[in-house]
């Protein structure tokens, strides 16, 4: 289910979205990739982006919630938490790696 909530003359109601699909994103909304900027490549798995986050001096954390794929930095305080299924990596993810490592990766529609 999905749509916006209207609150008009004392009374909210919902007024769905006939368009949406199964995930609340409209039909012709468009899909979002994490693009690491050195080599311009677009990051498709974990194993890719592990790999350019431990290049950076991210290291993997194995301290928190089992169901997430976790990095920390010794020299910071920041933690970038991801769930474990790949398939539910999604633009709020994308984004939250894109400012802890600002002009390093940019977010791009596909």
């Amino acid at each position: 289910m999905s749509g916006v909530w209207v609150f008009k003359n004392g009374v909210i109601r919902l007024i769905e979205n006939p368009q949406a699909d199964s995930d609340g994103r409209l039909g012709n909304s468009r899909r979002k990739v994490l693009i690491y900027l050195p080599t311009g490549q677009a990051v498709s798995s974990y194993s890719l982006l592990q790999e350019i986050l431990t290049s950076l001096g991210w290291e993997r954390y194995y301290g928190g919630d089992p169901e997430l794929f976790q990095f920390h930095k010794r020299s910071s305080i920041d933690l970038i938490s991801l769930p474990k299924d790949y398939a539910k990596f999604n633009s709020v993810h994308m984004y939250d790696i894109v400012i802890k490592n600002p002009n390093l990766f940019h977010v791009r529609d596909v």
